[in-house]
């Protein structure tokens, strides 16, 4: 490990004069890529009809009748929209009840049924044009993005959280111009994990991506991870780890490393990682017990299995079962069971039994069905999908279902 002075160009820091409520955080230098010369990998590249195929015909994987156990349904008004979290409340973003403000940040027990506001209105000050954006949160924390409608500058917040509402006032974590995209961040017990890169079509498209992470009372954030261009995933966490895709072996083309660090020590220390084919860039990724569900949106043309389409389950020696089906959301499940979001539904794949069965969508759901409200390892499926009006057709609330896998 190695200490970093970190780079702030293209950023922007808001300085007490300008009247921004939020205390502004500075930022450490940290480990970047902890480990790198300490778990070299290979390029996973493995023959196309290499994999075990769920719905193949080869039969290796049985349908099997399972039922889950509902655990839970309510219903919110539309406009709100959960997102994905890992403790009893789940983020929500909720629709204003005007223009001004536009979007609200809430949270939703699933234990109390509850749905309670939480950032009534944005904090950025002087800025008639910034809404909220984004919203994450554990049962510990709370994180948000504000940005501004017309130049596009952002602003990441967060705070402590407890019983439905922010336990201390709200601090910059950090903030961006057009040339940084919004940042994707996570939110875990009591840290908060973010990554800043570059725009695709800004002025600092030559500059590093940095993941950054905070614990809520603490008076500084640390760099943790740097890539060579941008992430190709946003930060997903699963039981003690988070899984980032950095660009890796930089002096020998562009490859996107799978990682999985260790949550324990703030992301100190590797636990697995799967280098992709080169060129080949993932689409979701997350590791669940000891191996990675990833995800590709696209077929290459070349790179073998991992360069075509589809949902694959497995490690950096290649055995992988695969769901050759579109993918649209991360992989969440526990104990060998992995749920894999379709088009409307989900398959839920058994890697022990050797079988799949459905999960299916809500009746009366709009578009691409139900999404996840879950990633990586969870006792506790959750689901979110839009509802149409039984006589109408019209979309007229949004359904929480909740299932213990």
């Amino acid at each position: 490990m190695f200490k970093h002075n970190v780079t702030r160009r293209g950023f922007f820091r808001t300085a007490a004069a300008t009247g921004v409520v939020a205390a502004t955080i500075p930022v450490l230098g940290g480990c970047k890529n902890p480990v790198e010369d300490v778990i070299p990998s290979d390029p996973v590249i493995v023959e196309e009809d290499s994999a075990t195929t769920i719905l193949g015909e080869d039969g290796a994987f049985q349908y099997i009748e399972r039922e889950f156990e509902s655990k839970g349904e309510w219903e919110l008004p539309l406009g709100n929209v959960p997102h994905e979290g890992e403790g009893t409340w789940l983020p929500v973003t909720t629709a204003g009840a005007s223009a001004m403000p536009m979007v609200k940040c809430s949270a939703f027990s699933l234990e109390s049924g509850e749905l309670t506001e939480v950032v009534a209105a944005p904090i950025t000050p002087n800025s008639p044009n910034v809404v909220i954006y984004d919203a994450r949160c554990s049962d510990s924390a709370y994180a948000w993005v504000e940005l501004d409608t017309l130049t596009k500058a952002w602003s990441l917040y967060a705070a402590g959280f407890a019983n439905g509402a922010l336990s201390g006032a709200p601090n910059t974590l950090w903030q961006g111009d057009s040339d940084w995209d919004p940042p994707r961040f996570a939110v875990t017990g009591n840290k908060v994990i973010w990554q800043v890169m570059p725009s695709l079509n800004g002025n600092k498209t030559a500059e590093m991506s940095h993941c950054y992470l905070w614990r809520t009372g603490a008076s500084d954030a640390t760099d943790v991870v740097e890539s060579l261009g941008r992430f190709a995933t946003a930060p997903s966490v699963s039981r003690g780890t988070v899984t980032l895709t950095p660009r890796v072996r930089n002096e020998e083309g562009t490859y996107y490393g799978i990682t999985a660090y260790s949550l324990s020590d703030d992301l100190g220390t590797i636990i697995d990682r799967l280098v992709m084919p080169e060129n080949v860039r993932p689409f979701h990724a997350v590791r669940m017990g000891d191996v990675f569900a990833l995800s590709v949106e696209a077929s290459y043309g070349y790179g073998g299995l991992l360069g075509s389409m589809g949902t694959y389950i497995g490690t950096a020696e290649g055995d992988f079962a695969s769901v050759p089906l579109e993918p649209f959301a991360n992989v969440s499940g526990k104990d060998g069971l992995f749920v894999v979001k379709s088009r409307a539904s989900y398959y839920v794949v058994d890697t022990k039994e050797k079988g799949y069965t459905f999960l299916s969508a809500a009746d009366r759901c709009v578009d691409y069905g139900e999404y996840p409200a879950r990633v990586g390892e969870t006792d506790t499926f959750v689901t979110f999908s839009t509802i149409k009006n039984v006589d109408t057709g019209y979309p007229a609330s949004v359904l929480l279902r909740a299932f213990a896998l």
